[in-house]
């Protein structure tokens, strides 16, 4: 089974092409559902013809029993689909056993976002403790203005950013290519980063040591930056693509257009940012109107 998964994760590459975001992503939940078969096996690893539906689901289960949210648990069915839809189309399985299993229904929340307010406060860094890194903060301006997922943005090279036309071309899921707008801010930001380090080709963002900066990485500088301003909520990178979308739509973009903008394959995935907005707009409401609620 693990010459198996390795030969997969193979083709994932050469094959696919797969982002090393996904690839992250597949390797963690495999090595997860190796470890639950060896458990489940006297710590010896089946053949793959011997793994039935009972033992994916009971791995599903086991996650479930670990604390795993819905949408990890259908995360880590997809990868397992996957894997076994590759060993048939290998010839090393005759049917897969992960084809019958249900993926759980996932849990309908919103996504979180800023106010326009709290993200003009991020942006800005006003009472900050220490100032900003020029790269920190040409980071956070494009996160913001773009709305690009952290993989993007890490995945983005000097030579796909067209300042001049306020662009830049980033590579989505499943290797897409989209085009991002940059705002007048983001630009400015992002001219006085790349005019201060003085490289013009190569990844964008980098660390100290000049390589390109991971997901991980990113994800520990908006931590640090929002814990440097007070009384400011938690986030992640993702929050701020959340709020592009929201403040796109509360300022009367295009439902379409915001969709073309996050590179959603559905207009349904895009659609949950019609449900963020109506919430803001009910507690607006339900705050300001003398006749929302009882009077005290």
């Amino acid at each position: 089974m693990d010459a198996a998964v390795r030969s997969f994760l193979t083709s994932l590459t050469v094959e696919r092409g797969a982002s090393p975001h996904t690839l992250r992503n597949y390797s963690a939940d495999l090595r997860q559902f190796l470890a639950f078969l060896r458990a489940t096996h006297e710590n010896r690893l089946p053949t793959p013809e011997t793994v039935d539906t009972y033992t994916v689901r009971s791995f599903l289960a086991a996650r479930a029993g670990l604390g795993d949210a819905k949408s990890s648990i259908g995360r880590k069915l997809a990868t397992v689909r996957s894997l076994f839809k590759y060993l048939g189309r290998e010839g090393i399985i005759a049917q897969s056993p992960a084809a019958t299993v249900v993926t759980p229904k996932k849990d309908h929340r919103l996504p979180r976002v800023l106010s326009t307010e709290d993200a003009a406060r991020l942006m800005d860094n006003p009472g900050a403790t220490q100032p900003r890194s020029l790269r920190d903060q040409a980071m956070l301006e494009t996160l913001y203005s773009a709305g690009v997922r952290v993989a993007e943005l890490v995945g983005l090279n000097i030579e796909a950013v067209d300042l001049d036309a306020g662009a830049a071309t980033v590579m989505g899921k499943g290797r897409k290519e989209r085009v991002v707008w940059l705002g007048e801010k983001a630009v400015a930001a992002l001219r006085a980063y790349l005019e201060q380090d003085g490289t013009t080709k190569g990844p964008l963002f980098r660390n100290r040591r000049g390589g390109r900066l991971t997901t991980r990485s990113v994800e520990r500088i908006v931590t640090t930056q929002c814990r440097d301003l007070q009384n400011f909520p938690a986030m992640t990178p993702h929050t701020l693509r959340h709020s592009f979308a929201t403040h796109l739509l509360d300022g009367g973009a295009d439902l379409r257009a915001i969709q073309d903008m996050l590179g959603h394959a559905s207009l349904s995935t895009t659609q949950r940012y019609t449900h963020v907005a109506l919430d803001r707009i009910m507690e607006a409401y339900d705050h300001a109107h003398p006749r929302a609620h009882e009077q005290r």
